[in-house]
């Protein structure tokens, strides 16, 4: 056996930097599926910047339309009232006036407040009669009355709703119950 023959079953491996024809087509597969990666890679990095951005406009954008409803939300219902300043000026402008004009004036501007309301859909509330809601009712005292108790007696001021949401509540008295006494009561039954 001869240690330089190549065929012998002793002979040195192969040179390990030697290039084998056929790994030299494998390496160029991989550069060509690396720079594949990398074009793409910058595509979808290209992709979702521009996503972002379309993000932070969208969001700027509803914030923006945010302070311009809350700037200009009472515009329309200012509109509606400008009417209703108009007639009272008139009112007030007209010479000799009598209480019969000027009570056909105060009318007229009822009417049209009324009418701005209801555009704005601002709903009275006039309870007497009704079971008391404190959702809605502002109780001012407790009075004896021959209705049920907890039934709205008395309406000292109205109350208003806008979009089902109490804006002032109705200031009331409310019945007493027939078995509720007070502690000055009792105490005079001595």
């Amino acid at each position: 056996m001869n240690p330089n023959d190549p065929h012998s079953a002793d002979a040195p491996a192969a040179d390990p930097l030697a290039v084998d024809p056929a790994d030299a087509d494998g390496a160029t597969d991989l550069a060509a599926e690396l720079e594949k990666a990398q074009a793409e890679a910058a595509e979808l990095r290209d992709a979702w910047l521009r996503a972002r951005a379309e993000t932070d406009n969208v969001r700027r954008q509803a914030q923006a339309d945010v302070a311009r409803a809350h700037k200009y939300a009472v515009e329309k219902f200012a509109e509606d009232l400008l009417p209703v300043k108009d007639a009272l000026e008139q009112t007030l402008a007209a010479d000799k006036v009598t209480p019969e004009t000027l009570k056909s004036g105060a009318e007229l501007t009822l009417k049209a407040l009324a009418s701005a309301f209801g555009r704005a859909q601002v709903v009275e509330i006039n309870p007497a009669g009704e079971k008391f809601d404190p959702h809605r009712h502002q109780a001012m005292q407790l009075v004896d009355s021959k209705q049920a108790p907890n039934t709205v007696v008395t309406v000292f001021q109205k109350g208003y709703l806008i979009n089902d949401r109490t804006l002032r509540p109705a200031l009331v008295s409310v019945a007493k119950g027939s078995d509720t006494t007070t502690g000055a009561d009792a105490g005079s039954a001595d």
